[in-house]
């Protein structure tokens, strides 16, 4: 039997890291999609990892910046941040083997939200949400139903061109949308797990983005409009209380729209691995440093439109986001 092709799309942080650990535990197969001086520096000599329990580096065989080079792909893991992804979804789509799967390692609201969503025990499939997938694209094109969710605990860093550099804490959630445990899910469980990735199978996948964005929302947004580390905010009683008042104000969004997040256990577990992650730079402090688009829609856009549906009130959210959205205006000239 043939063994899967695996695509990496979008081979910056996660993906590198992702990408050097099925490299590195010899899974066949295994192209990246990258660009720039890093595509280079991994086609000149390979990909680097490092963290504070290790260091390797692995040959690329594959590694484009044109997707349309490589064969049709069984696995894609979309690593591209939100932002990003409605450009990407016609080659996305082009990629994806007839019967492929791509799951998506996102911060945040992702764009196949409302697709086998639950209301009131029945399953529901609503459409494309604008301020993630503003003209449908990824919705059409890619179609969630093609689509795992996925969630990530492990915070990495492209340090230089060929070198990722990876923190602490390493743990990834892999989702059917419609919540079932289906054998594409449980394989690519099965697959990060074996390579050095421990990965979960989650049947609830939305409560698991939910628990996730109450150290995002709060930690991202404040990471870039400060440019502090997570110790130095925790360090600021103001800042500090700032964060607790957007994670209070996610959860409570949450709560209305039926995920209560007090009644899991994981709550506490994901605050803890958060203050784990003292001097790690969070992903939008690093788009913003490299003048990068930010996340700001997914993590803080969609959360206050969910809140404003169902008349939840988040002041602290209503000043950080149009702030926020100028900062990102900023960096998108």
């Amino acid at each position: 039997m043939t063994a899967p092709r695996i695509c990496i799309f979008g081979a910056g942080a996660v993906g590198s890291h992702v990408a050097a650990r099925l490299l590195r535990a010899g899974v066949p197969n295994v192209s990246v999609i990258a660009r720039g001086p890093h595509l280079a520096a991994m086609r000149e000599r390979g990909l680097t990892f490092r963290s504070d329990r290790e260091e390797f580096r692995v040959a690329v065989p594959v590694a484009t910046d044109d997707p349309s080079t490589l064969p049709p792909q069984d696995v894609v893991v979309v690593t591209l941040k939100a932002p990003a992804l409605p450009a990407a979804a016609g080659a996305l789509a082009r990629l994806l083997a007839p019967e492929g799967v791509a799951v998506f390692l996102l911060n945040g609201i992702p764009w196949w939200w409302n697709h086998g969503l639950r209301e009131g025990g029945l399953r529901e499939s609503g459409g494309p949400l604008p301020l993630l997938d503003p003209d449908a694209a990824l919705w059409r094109n890619v179609g969630p139903a093609r689509t795992l969710g996925g969630v990530v605990m492990s915070p990495n860093e492209i340090v230089e061109p060929g070198v990722v550099v990876h923190g602490a804490h390493n743990r990834f959630i892999i989702g059917e949308p419609d919540g079932g445990d289906s054998p594409r899910a449980r394989g690519l469980v099965e697959l990060f797990t074996a390579a050095g990735m421990p990965a979960l199978l989650s049947t609830d996948i939305r409560t698991d983005i939910w628990l996730k964005l109450l150290v995002n929302a709060p930690g991202n947004p404040l990471a870039a409009l400060t440019r502090l580390s997570a110790k130095d905010r925790a360090a600021d009683p103001e800042l500090a209380d700032l964060g607790r008042r957007i994670a209070g104000e996610v959860a409570d969004t949450a709560r209305a729209l039926g995920y209560d997040l007090t009644q899991h256990a994981d709550a506490d577990d994901t605050m803890g691995w958060a203050a784990t992650r003292s001097e790690t730079r969070p992903s939008m402090l690093q788009d913003v440093l490299h003048g990068r688009a930010t996340e700001v829609e997914c993590l803080l856009g969609q959360v206050q439109a969910y809140a404003r549906e169902r008349s939840v009130p988040t002041p602290v959210i209503d000043i950080v986001l149009p702030i926020l959205r100028g900062l990102d205006r900023s960096l998108r000239r």
